[in-house]
């Protein structure tokens, strides 16, 4: 952790393989370096057009719910970003939390986690994806937990207690605008990969409201891919805009075409904004390079996340057109291993932020 005032950030670069036997086989390299600005701040094409955080409603033209299916064909790649980032948050015995949100839950994978550690805290999970929460609920995890459907980007409406009213189904909550009262306040708002589906714009304010609603020693704790200028996400972009693609007057009809898309904010934007409110904030960024079967893998990793704002809406016959040109720019993107096998760098952004 850091001294107030001084602006701490861990490049972590790892390797994930999968073994003939499927345990894990890692190789992890550390550098610490000064913080310079990010590079590429250029303006990228297409902002995911949902509204904030409201998975079940990736795009304006279609109401296609998340497949946590899907999205759990890499469980535990998915889930180790996770775990890094509960290995980094200073909440211990001495001060065990009590109340715990998982902001952007999925399928339970990172809820699961959040259990394991802190066994006695109440614990809810909280997305808007149907699909997600029934196989969040499916784990049957053991203590507190419950899994509330709602928009995570509405704060206010984050602390509303089912204890209110037993026969509300908690699928029901999260959807209310009552402030947060202090009785209610959380310990630890933790959340895994979802806060790059904001909108830019709305990404700092949000985060400091998320902060004001921590007892204070609280902490805000999340991760993010930081793939926009990743050569899978070029690609996503690059097929969509093919005017010789079936896929792409449909794609242009909806307005999903040449839409800017800036990357994340710098650690030093995030730093600054959120110093006003924090005692300690942490910083890294990590390179995962996952270790996948072929490049056809590559292709099922971003169809439940990255892919979905462009072939959600196309019908079947345009949606396997794209998907198999798609496919085509990843195998000249990305060389086969001696293996088989490809690599996929997957960059994430990480903060943990304790509020003063």
């Amino acid at each position: 952790m850091m001294a107030m005032g001084r602006l701490s950030i861990l490049n972590e670069v790892s390797v994930v393989a999968r073994p003939a036997n499927n345990l894990p086989r890692r190789v992890v390299q550390h550098q610490h370096r000064t913080p310079t600005p990010l590079q590429g701040q250029r303006a990228h094409v297409l902002v995911h057009p949902s509204r904030p955080f409201c998975s079940s409603n990736v795009n304006m033209s279609t109401n296609k719910d998340w497949d946590a299916a899907q999205y759990l064909k890499f469980e535990r790649e998915r889930t180790r970003p996770a775990l890094d980032l509960l290995g980094q948050v200073p909440l211990t015995l001495t001060r065990p939390p009590e109340r715990v949100f998982d902001l952007g839950c999925g399928p339970g994978n990172s809820t699961a986690v959040l259990v394991d550690r802190f066994p006695d805290a109440h614990i809810v999970g909280i997305d808007s994806s149907p699909d997600m929460l029934e196989k969040a609920r499916k784990r049957r995890l053991p203590g507190r937990v419950e899994f509330r459907l709602g928009d995570v980007s509405d704060v206010r409406s984050l602390f509303e207690d089912k204890d209110k009213d037993e026969d509300t189904d908690a699928s029901a909550l999260g959807s209310t605008s009552a402030s947060a009262s202090a009785s209610a306040s959380a310990d630890l708002l933790f959340s895994n990969a979802v806060y790059h589906w904001l909108p830019h714009e709305k990404r700092l304010e949000i985060f400091a409201e998320m902060i004001k609603t921590l007892k204070p020693g609280g902490v805000f704790a999340f991760q993010s891919p930081d793939n926009t200028s990743q050569p899978s996400h070029v690609a996503m972009r690059t097929v969509a805009e093919d005017e010789k693609g079936p896929w792409h007057q449909t794609l242009k009809r909806l307005g999903l075409l040449g839409r800017p898309r800036l990357p994340f904010q710098s650690p030093e934007e995030i730093y600054n904004s959120l110093k006003p409110l924090c005692s300690d904030i942490n910083i890294w960024h990590t390179f995962y390079y996952h270790i996948l079967d072929d490049h056809k893998a590559i292709v099922e990793w971003v169809k439940s996340t990255g892919l979905r704002p462009y072939i959600d809406p196309l019908d079947n016959e345009q949606r396997e057109a794209y998907l198999n040109a798609y496919l085509e720019r990843i195998q000249r993107l990305y060389p086969t291993l001696e293996d088989g096998r490809v690599c996929l760098p997957y960059p994430r952004l990480f903060v943990v932020a304790v509020r003063a």
